[in-house]
């Protein structure tokens, strides 16, 4: 009898709860809808923070995700990170503490209810001087390697850091040392919640003197250059076989794999955003054959280079394209 009196009332609690987030997300969504009206990225004058809005649905779209976290108030999106996909729904959050190429989908967006989500910019020093200042240990038993990338569900003191920084944004006075506060906030309790452990890992992994994260820091400072999957483990005092499997572990793809898509992206955003030839545009990036810096684009993009960017240029001015995720 006891037991199914506490039943009950775990199930009252959970559903109060449900209804306070649900309540929560409805407000943000109120606030956001003043701030952003159309399609795409808006910035707000709070430098890290940004809003997206989609009233279409978009179909798999391949991007990198940068150090940020991001949570989606209303609709649905997919990320695939090689042969992992996973879902984001709204309430959830989705973090990474590294560049993550990553090809995202938008599902079920319309006029009526279009996907909206909110992203916050930050950095791995950030996270570390919060650790620092607010003591948080942790004491991992697991030494498994999980991927760079993951999504987990937000809660009602999350959400309300959310509405108090949406707030900031109609006073001018403050507002960007009070938000920086805010931001602490958000990322300490990020931190000692139940996915603090995965933060930890990307924060150990690029502040070690050896090992993945200074392989994958490597790479995305050096990605023009020509190198072997040998060099880079020798570099790092690892065997080839540990380094392909604690870097497929984290970004989901080998090495090499990462420096290519890392060099594709960047000449995709230097003929978009620069307005160069293919040419100077795969030269610029580390090819040394337009030829095969085509094949390689049209097999990664879906288009060839010119194709591709007359595309993204309609996109762009249909509020449609986002260069990050």
């Amino acid at each position: 009898m006891l037991e199914q009196k506490d039943k009950l009332n775990n199930e009252v609690l959970v559903e109060e709860s449900n209804f306070t987030k649900q309540k929560a997300l409805y407000t943000i969504i109120e606030m956001t809808e003043r701030i952003a009206q159309t399609d795409g990225n808006t910035q707000t004058i709070i430098p890290f923070f940004s809003v997206t809005r989609h009233s279409h649905e978009i179909p798999i779209t391949p991007g990198v995700m940068n150090p940020a976290f991001s949570i989606i108030l209303q609709g649905r999106k997919e990320f695939h990170f090689g042969d992992e996909t996973i879902h984001f729904n709204a309430g959830d959050f989705a973090a990474s503490i590294i560049d993550m190429p990553v090809s995202v989908q938008v599902i079920g967006a319309s006029r009526e209810l279009p996907c909206i989500s909110l992203r916050i910019d930050f950095t791995t020093s950030e996270i570390a001087s919060v650790m620092l200042d607010a003591q948080i240990e942790f004491n991992i038993k697991n030494k498994n390697l999980y991927l760079g990338a993951f999504v987990g569900k937000s809660d009602e003191e999350l959400l309300d850091l959310f509405i108090r920084l949406l707030k900031l944004i109609n006073k001018s006075k403050d507002t960007y040392f009070l938000s920086q506060l805010i931001k602490r906030e958000m990322i300490y309790h990020l931190l000692s919640g139940e996915y603090g452990y995965l933060f930890l890992q990307q924060v150990l992994a690029e502040q070690q003197a050896d090992g993945i994260g200074k392989a994958i820091e490597w790479i995305k400072e050096n990605y023009k250059r020509s190198f072997t999957v040998e060099e880079l483990a020798k570099s790092n005092n690892m065997s080839v076989s540990g380094l392909h499997h604690k870097f497929k572990a984290v970004t989901a793809i080998g090495p090499l794999q990462y420096q290519k898509e890392l060099r594709l992206h960047e000449a995709r955003r230097l003929m978009f955003s620069d307005s160069i030839d293919v040419t100077t545009a795969a030269m610029e990036v580390g090819y040394e054959s337009s030829s095969q810096f085509t094949r390689e684009y049209k097999r990664f993009f879906g288009q060839p280079p010119l194709k591709d960017i007359r595309a993204l240029r309609k996109s762009f001015e249909n509020g449609e394209f986002q260069s990050g995720i």
